[in-house]
């Protein structure tokens, strides 16, 4: 029996997909090779990267004139690789909601004159910032958010506007809703939550922002270098960009992002109404901000949590145990989450409070 499986990251896939990559371990498209063996050279993984792009491209309507990459390192490489590609004149703004734009933050003040100009850190990250009162400075290079904060559950329902390009980590929400592209001076998620195994990293960015990095770039971490090789400058991670490639394939299929995002948002509302009429389950986010990828929750005591997650996990309920900077439980509910483990985890979460209230 599969384990529904609420972990943040590496997170569930879809069992159709795992299913078709259970076939192409041993024989990918007629090659006689594994798919993990495979040269990038080989024509049929350059067209597997080639139909990843195009998916991501028609999925989310992405302009023309935006580059599409596949890259390694993890959103966490992108930290600094988004000054060292975007800080022309060495100042952008950031606004701090959780532990990874924070990170972000501090990365950004290495390369130039990089500012808060507003967090949530006051209330433990538990609301976004009213953008309407953030001073944004002049003559920035880009304002940086995390759209959605996978450890802390919240997650911006608008987004900042204003003269500098706004760039987004969508690590914990890419594919999950529907955003216009056209807004933002570049984007990048780990896939690793809604699309793909670990190790590779989605970057999205307006060609004319990155045409002239720092100096200081190192060639792996130049967008403009992997654009111009379609993503395949040196050896990428294949794997990972394989099982993307299924994964964007299925979600077309199921009809595209619209139809997701009302699934997702079916799923959080199931949750959320469990959680906010339990006498016995608390969570803390203001409600305009709440996540509908990371719902995080507490029962009334760290002693009734630490129970939670072992009985859960008893119970084919796996990865409940929320980050240490928040304590209590976490059920990330990404794209993959089918509606039955999440009504399996509130049927789980009634007995539980009956059983200790």
């Amino acid at each position: 029996m599969r384990a529904y499986n609420f972990s943040a990251g590496p997170s569930t896939l879809p069992l159709d997909v795992l299913e078709e990559v259970q076939r192409d371990l041993l024989d990918f498209e007629g090659t006689g090779m594994s798919v993990t063996e495979i040269s990038h050279r080989n024509k049929a993984f350059e067209s597997v990267v080639r139909e990843g792009e195009s998916l991501l491209r028609e999925l989310m309507h992405i302009p023309d004139d935006y580059a599409v990459l596949f890259v390694q390192g993890g959103a966490s490489m992108q930290f600094a690789a988004v000054p060292l590609n975007l800080m022309h004149n060495g100042k952008a703004d950031y606004i701090v909601t959780g532990n990874f734009s924070k990170k972000a933050f501090q990365e950004g003040k290495i390369y130039g004159d990089a500012a808060c100009v507003a967090s949530s850190e006051d209330r433990t990250y538990t609301y976004i910032p009213d953008l309407a009162s953030v001073p944004f400075r002049d003559g920035t290079d880009y304002v940086h958010i995390c759209s959605n904060n996978t450890i802390f559950g919240t997650r911006y329902v608008e987004f900042p506007e204003g003269k500098a390009p706004l760039v987004a980590d969508m690590s914990s929400e890419i594919l999950s809703r529907e955003v216009d592209v056209s807004k933002f001076g570049a984007i990048y998620a780990g896939a690793q939550k809604n699309l793909a195994p670990a190790g590779v990293t989605i970057v999205i960015a307006k060609r004319e922002l990155i045409g002239d990095p720092l100096p200081a770039c190192p060639t792996m971490l130049k967008w403009k270098v992997q654009d111009e090789n379609g993503s395949l400058y040196n050896t990428p991670p294949c794997f990972p960009i394989y099982v993307a490639t299924l994964v964007l394939r299925r979600l077309k299929k199921m009809g595209g992002i619209k139809e997701m995002n009302a699934v997702n948002e079916y799923k959080a509302g199931l949750l959320y109404d469990f959680i906010d009429n339990s006498p016995f389950y608390t969570n803390k986010v203001e409600k305009k901000y709440r996540s509908i990828m990371n719902v995080p929750f507490t029962t009334p005591n760290a002693d009734l949590d630490a129970r939670f997650v072992k009985e859960a996990a008893a119970n084919g309920l796996v990865s409940l145990k929320g980050h240490r900077l928040v304590g209590g439980m976490r059920a990330s509910i990404y794209n993959a989450m089918p509606v039955d483990g999440v009504k399996a985890l509130i049927e789980f979460m009634k007995k539980f409070e009956r059983e200790n209230a």
